[in-house]
C-alpha cells in the first residue's frame, strides 16, 4: 500500500453508514443516493475504503465507489469480529466499529474488491427466491400432513394449500429455468465441463458456479472448500484437548447439501473418488468421513476443470 494511501474505515446499516478516517474524523451519512455522492464528494484523493460484508446493505455504496475507481476493500465480517476481539474492544456501536474497520485497513494488507459479473448476481437472487419459495412448500407440506392426519382430506384449507403448492412449484420451475439460461449464456463451457465430473449434475454444477464467482478470486481447491464450509477443523492442543474434527459449515448449506448427495454417486461412478472413499473406510475411519472426503475431492476437481480449461479425465493420475 502506498504511504500516501488515506484509509476509511466504513460501518452500514440499512439506514445510515459511519465512517472514520484521519481525513474525515468520524462522520455519518445517509444510506440512500444523495449520502453516497455527500460521501464520496468529501473523500481526497489517494482514499482507499474498507468496510464488511453486510447482507444486501453495502451493495449500493460499493458499486458507486467501484464505478469512480475508489480504491475499496470488502472484508468479511468474522475477520473484521476477530480483530475487535484482539484489541479486547468491549463497547460495540456504530462509531466505534467504523474506528475498527480502520484500524484494520491500516494493519492488514488489503485487497481491491472487483464486482462479480452482472448475471452472477443475478443469478443469486434468484436461487435465493427459489430458495425462499422451497422452505414456503416445506411449511405448507408439514400444515398439509397435520390437517390430513386428523382426518382432515377436504375443505377450503386443504384446496388452498394444494393451489399454494402447485404455483410454488410452478414458480421454482420457471426460475430455476432462467438460471439455467444465465448460466448457459454467459459461462456455456465451465458449465458443460463441470458436468462431466461424475457425480456433479447440472443443479450442483449451477450452485458451484454461483457460489464461487466461477472459481475466481480462489487460489486452490483448499480456499473453496473452506468458503463452502467443508474444511476440517481439528481441535487439539498439548495432551489435555482432542477434540473431534469436524468441518466448518461455514458457507452456503445448500450446496454442502448437494455436494453430500453426489458424493454417493461419485463413489460409485468417479474412479478417483471411489479410491478415496475404499482407501479411508480400509483405514477403520466413518464412512460419513470418508463422503466428506470426496466432496473435497469433488471440489478439487471442479477447481482443476475450472482453471485448466479442460474436461474431466477419468484416466488422469490419481494424487
Amino acid at each position: 500500500m502506498n504511504k500516501s494511501t488515506l484509509i476509511f474505515g466504513i460501518d452500514i446499516s440499512k439506514d445510515n453508514f459511519d465512517v472514520y478516517g484521519k481525513a474525515l474524523g468520524h462522520k455519518r451519512y445517509a444510506n440512500n443516493a444523495k449520502g453516497i455522492k455527500t460521501f464520496v464528494k468529501a473523500l481526497p484523493d489517494q482514499a482507499h475504503c474498507v468496510m464488511e460484508v453486510t447482507g444486501c446493505y453495502h451493495h449500493r455504496l460499493a458499486l458507486f465507489l467501484q464505478e469512480r475507481s475508489i480504491a475499496l476493500s470488502i472484508v468479511n465480517p468474522v475477520v473484521i469480529k476477530r480483530y475487535i476481539q484482539m484489541r479486547l474492544k468491549r463497547v460495540k456501536t456504530d462509531k466505534s466499529d467504523a474506528l475498527m474497520i480502520y484500524g484494520y485497513g491500516c494493519d492488514q494488507p488489503l485487497e481491491l474488491w472487483q464486482p462479480d459479473p452482472v448475471y452472477v448476481e443475478r443469478g443469486r437472487e434468484l436461487l435465493s427466491l427459489v430458495q425462499m419459495y422451497l422452505k414456503q412448500s416445506t411449511a405448507l407440506k408439514n400444515k398439509l400432513h397435520a390437517l390430513e392426519s386428523r382426518g382432515q382430506c377436504k375443505g377450503k384449507a386443504i384446496f388452498s394449500i394444494k393451489r399454494q403448492l402447485r404455483t410454488l412449484k410452478k414458480e421454482c420451475l420457471l426460475l430455476e429455468q432462467e438460471i439455467e439460461h444465465l448460466i448457459k449464456d454467459n459461462e456455456p463451457s465451465l458449465f458443460a465441463r463441470l458436468k462431466t465430473i461424475p457425480g456433479i449434475g447440472k443443479k450442483t454444477a449451477i450452485l458451484l458456479m454461483l457460489n464461487t464467482g466461477n472459481f475466481e478470486g480462489f487460489a486452490n481447491y483448499k480456499q473453496v472448500s473452506s468458503f463452502l464450509g467443508l474444511a476440517p477443523n481439528e481441535r487439539s492442543s498439548g495432551s489435555s484437548i482432542r477434540g473431534k474434527s469436524r468441518i466448518s459449515k461455514t458457507g452456503d448449506g445448500l450446496v454442502r447439501n448437494h455436494l453430500f448427495m453426489c458424493s454417493f454417486t461419485a463413489c460409485i461412478h468417479n474412479p478417483q473418488c471411489k479410491a478415496l472413499f475404499d482407501r479411508i473406510v480400509a483405514k477403520g475411519k466413518s464412512k460419513k468421513l470418508a463422503l466428506i472426503a470426496v466432496c473435497n475431492k469433488l471440489i478439487k476437481q471442479a477447481y482443476a476443470i475450472a482453471k485448466s480449461g479442460l474436461p474431466y479425465d477419468p484416466n488422469y493420475a490419481r494424487n
